[in-house]
């Protein structure tokens, strides 16, 4: 199972994605750089970067990527990431693309994660690869 992921100069969504350890493609920051191409399905992980009224939620680069129906046709699932502190945003950009793109937002973490995070999402992803192996026709 790929991971398509997008992380701010932050870096808290990469940090992430380095620890997870899975092979992995970043969204550009710069709007005008190449977008990876993605043959496989893949799982996006998204930060939220909302204003109060959750404006903004989605990374216009990520709204870029997801604009190809080609690519958009191999997202399986999102996993969304954000700040608690920021209340009803709170990893919103994933529930908008699940929303969209009918998928299943699978889950979230904040901002960088946790160990638990971690382990729970690489035991998630290796549970989806093999269902869609066996379900591939």
């Amino acid at each position: 199972m790929a991971l398509i992921y997008y992380s701010s100069k932050s870096g808290n969504t990469e940090r992430f994605v380095t620890r997870l350890g899975w092979p992995a493609a970043r969204i550009p920051i710069d709007a005008d750089a190449p977008l990876p191409d993605q043959g496989d399905p893949f799982v996006l992980i998204c930060p939220t970067y909302a204003d109060g009224e959750g404006r903004g939620a989605v990374p216009k680069q990520v709204i870029r990527f997801l604009n190809d129906p080609a690519r958009r046709e191999k997202l399986v699932g999102v996993i969304g990431t954000g700040n608690r502190n920021f209340g009803a945003t709170y990893a919103m950009s994933g529930r908008i693309i699940a929303d969209k793109c009918k998928v299943p937002l699978l889950c979230s973490f904040e901002l960088a994660g946790t160990d638990t995070d971690i382990a729970r999402i690489r035991e998630g992803l290796t549970k989806l690869g093999k269902t869609l192996c066996s379900t591939a026709t």
